[in-house]
């Protein structure tokens, strides 16, 4: 560790050369790192070096220590303030602790006494700096409950359920400036799907790459959307700088996807609002775009006027020629889709089938019946033909009604929902499943430092962002919430049923450094290990 940096003030000479050689200050794991004579002298320099401790007279020309000290607290507040004085006055020693002076000191004090409450200082701060890496540690652990937590906070974003001044508040929480002439959403996702585990560990290493070139991007915010992928939103001066900055980190995005010349990828980008709170607005034009993953080439990253729409009400499709091009849209759906999807998919699907062209009788009859082909097909080859039969026939029975168009939509929603969730029983991809594999998973593994959302989703066959929502959801736990208490209920068994030390205990359920282990166990349980195995005997 490197020394405890100390500046001194003083105007007296005699007594700051006293207290500047008085003391062994390299031996003692200091680093004496200045002095000045008064308080305006010393303040630049103090801002400079960012000492650990500033010793400082209380009655000095020009400014006094009491002034200093203010101005010092208020640009380093984590600096320790030693306050000397000949003066042994009440007022002063209470304005000094309104300050947050950390001590307050009579003339004249010994080398030795002054050695005996810097040593006293040095471990607070030893301790202080101990704590804040734990913190930052625990932080970066839970960052999965962060990224839910900012999830939520976006939801209320965009639904208008905050002030101006609520929303530029709430955001300084996740370290956001949300004050902005012009605002922007972009909705971007990772397209590819498989069951290959060297395919799966491309997207957890595309997707982190995504995340840090949007996280050292200027005026730029990242929310993860689970089975959406990311939402980004961008701030700017006016609208020829958003433009700007929407080319520029789209191009960015491309140059991380074209590393991975395999995967699928699309963006839908909103438009450019001028107030917080119509946000909203850009975020529909972004999800209407972004519905078009499922109709148009991938790896594009549109905007609505790309795709060429005269008529924002409806999700515009580039291409569409005959009903019959859409078999392959739909099989691919059904291979690659989840339920989640659905809603949007229908949408799209939809839309690109013209709704002029289904107003005859004879088209309607053509596209059900290649949907149920399609779908019965799908489903046959699964052996499960006959459990869609009768939602294909309801199907069959709508396209005859003039004013079908609605009602289809919804049937073929009701299919679709059927035909993945035959495709995932028979994959083993039941949610129940999957979570009971990622139970198992840290049940076998959660004394390992290794074991994290990322090697779990691996291992159950999903993107990281998707695998934590389906998580959340179904257990009602995050996954690092869940493998914590994991942990904790074993910590707790060995503190009770074993003779092993607590540095021993933490290593045995995953925690390598005995520091952090009793951090997180006094933060999750209330106390520290030693009390906890205290408590229980002596009950």
């Amino acid at each position: 560790m490197s020394g405890i940096k100390v500046f001194l003030v003083e105007d007296e000479m005699i007594i700051r050369n006293g207290v500047k050689k008085g003391i062994k200050w390299e031996e003692e794991g200091y680093d004496f790192v200045g002095e000045a004579s008064d308080g305006e002298l010393a303040y630049p320099l103090i801002l400079k070096e960012k000492p650990d401790i500033l010793i400082t007279d209380i009655r000095m020309p020009f400014m006094d220590g009491l002034e200093l000290s203010r101005l010092v607290k208020e640009e380093l507040p984590d600096i320790k303030i030693l306050i000397l004085s000949g003066y042994d006055e009440f007022q002063y020693a209470k304005e000094a602790i309104r300050i947050g002076v950390t001590d307050y000191l009579l003339k004249p004090i010994s080398s030795a006494n002054l050695l005996e409450v810097l040593n006293q200082v040095k471990e607070s701060i030893w301790h202080d700096r101990e704590e804040k890496e734990l913190l930052i540690r625990y932080s970066k652990d839970m960052q999965e409950n962060t990224e839910n937590e900012k999830a939520k906070f976006f939801d209320r974003l965009i639904l208008n359920e905050m002030s101006m001044a609520e929303a530029v508040e709430e955001g300084k929480k996740y370290g956001m400036n949300l004050s902005a002439p012009c605002y922007a959403i972009c909705l971007f996702k990772i397209l590819m799907s498989a069951d290959d585990k060297t395919v799966l560990e491309q997207i957890v290493r595309a997707s982190e790459k995504i995340e840090e070139e949007a996280n050292r991007t200027d005026a730029l915010y990242l929310f993860r959307r689970g089975i959406s992928g990311w939402t980004f939103l961008l701030l700017a001066e006016d609208e020829e700088q958003m433009k700007e900055r929407i080319r520029s980190f789209s191009n960015r995005l491309h140059c991380v996807m074209d590393s991975w010349k395999d995967m699928e990828y699309f963006g839908g980008i909103g438009m450019c609002v001028d107030r917080l709170r119509n946000l909203k607005d850009s975020f529909r034009e972004a999800d209407k775009v972004f519905a078009a993953r499922f109709t148009e080439k991938p790896k594009q990253i549109l905007s609505m006027e790309d795709l060429g729409s005269q008529d924002e009400e409806e999700v515009p499709v580039k291409g569409f020629v005959q009903v019959g091009q859409s078999r392959a849209i739909l099989e691919k759906f059904l291979n690659r889709g989840t339920r989640e999807e659905v809603g949007t998919f229908c949408e799209a699907y939809m839309a690109q089938l013209e709704k002029d062209h289904m107003r005859s009788a004879m088209v309607r009859q053509y596209v059900v019946m290649d949907i149920g082909i399609v779908i019965m097909s799908f489903c046959e080859k699964l052996s499960a033909g006959e459990e869609v039969e009768k939602e294909v026939q309801d199907l069959q029975a709508s396209a005859a009604r003039a004013d079908a168009f609605g009602e289809m939509r919804g049937v073929i929603e009701q299919l679709l929902l059927k035909a993945i969730e035959i495709r995932d029983r028979a994959s083993g991809r039941r949610y129940s499943d999957l979570i009971a594999t990622a139970k198992e998973e840290i049940e076998k593994k959660y004394m390992s430092e290794e074991i994290s959302l990322n090697t779990v989703a691996v291992r159950v066959g999903m993107s990281p962002s998707y695998f934590s929502s389906i998580f959340s959801k179904e257990v009602g736990q995050t996954f690092v919430e869940y493998l914590t208490e994991v942990r904790m209920n074993k910590a707790k068994e060995l503190l009770m049923c074993s003779a092993m030390k607590t540095s021993e205990v933490g290593y045995e359920v995953g925690y390598r450094d005995p520091h952090y282990f009793s951090y997180i166990f006094k933060k999750t349980q209330g106390c520290s290990p030693k009390e906890y195995r205290a408590r229980r005997k002596s009950q």
